[in-house]
């Protein structure tokens, strides 16, 4: 075990007992969701995974270590604390060695489950290609964190703020599967669909795990995107999105908004414009893809212990 990783008792005991893990990023506690909802938010899915038999493990960076599953005053603490570092992999070794409090990306989420050995990683959406790319160069660290680091992340696509076409390329050249869960196009986030098609189609948790359970005999380094459309009742219309999302942007660049305080400033934007239904949304695909997330875990580990 790396000595940056502090796990929790709870995720000690598990991985000692071999029973499946999900690991949960932290940025949307801190940078996507206001106080009390995010917190409120990050105990109702780590319920969730409880109940489908996994063991959740919430990572965060707390006075020079990687935090592998939190307390719930660890929780309280990240929700409500000014000042955290949105951390990606380029950020982790300068906020480990100055102490600072950091919340994980997408991108660090996977760098430390890796480390902690956990094979299955939940989020809301992945980071990709933002549009406008072909002149600003701005390409998520996310996409290169998949093609190199052997978690599957398990998520509602990418956020729709993005260049979703340009994403799907990107991936497809650095040898990362997307999986449609129980679908054949790959979603947009907010939306269950976009006008992109998924490279496979799996069903059942069984199977997608049989499926990374192979790659990963293979000898394959990277990880896989296991793309699961939010919840019909809760999915808002691609029309109706679409023209929120040209706003938000439009808003962005007029205040010259770049780099990593984009996403932050377009969902908050977003949530705005739609009147708070977008977090509303937000909040049911994080839990879906918990239940999801979490009964792959268990499936994947029953294939490989």
């Amino acid at each position: 075990m790396h000595e940056s990783l502090r796990l929790s008792a709870e995720v000690t005991d598990a991985i000692a007992n071999q029973q499946p893990v999900v690991a949960l990023e932290s940025t949307i506690i801190s940078h996507g969701m206001p106080y009390p909802q995010n917190v409120e938010t990050a105990r109702e899915v780590e319920a969730l995974i409880r109940a489908q038999g996994g063991v959740p493990a919430t990572i965060a960076i707390f006075s020079g270590h990687i935090h592998v599953g939190l307390t719930g005053e660890e929780l309280e603490r990240l929700g409500q604390a000014r000042d955290v570092a949105k951390v990606s992999r380029r950020d982790l070794p300068f906020v480990l060695s100055t102490g600072m409090t950091g919340a994980t990306t997408v991108a660090a989420t996977m760098i430390a489950a890796h480390l902690a050995g956990i094979r299955v990683f939940v989020t809301g959406g992945i980071g990709g290609v933002h549009r406008g790319a072909a002149t600003s160069f701005d390409i998520s660290a996310d996409l290169i964190e998949l093609a190199q680091t052997p978690v599957a992340v398990v998520c509602a696509g990418a956020k729709s703020i993005l260049d979703l076409g340009l994403t799907l390329e990107f991936l497809e050249t650095h040898g990362v599967p997307v999986v449609g869960y129980q679908s054949d196009r790959f979603p947009a986030f907010f939306s269950r669909d976009s006008d992109f098609y998924v490279d496979f189609r799996i069903d059942t948790p069984h199977d997608v795990a049989r499926m990374l359970a192979t790659q990963w005999s293979l000898g394959y380094a990277g990880g896989a995107v296991i793309a699961n459309p939010v919840p019909e009742a809760h999915a808002m219309k691609r029309e109706e999105i679409d023209g929120i999302i040209e706003q938000a942007l439009e808003d962005a660049s007029r205040q010259g908004v770049t780099g990593k305080r984009v996403t932050p400033f377009l969902l908050d934007r977003i949530k705005q414009l739609t009147g708070g239904s977008s977090l509303a949304t937000n909040i049911a695909l994080v839990k879906h893809n918990a239940v999801v997330g979490a009964q792959i875990a268990v499936a994947l580990n029953q294939q490989i212990r």
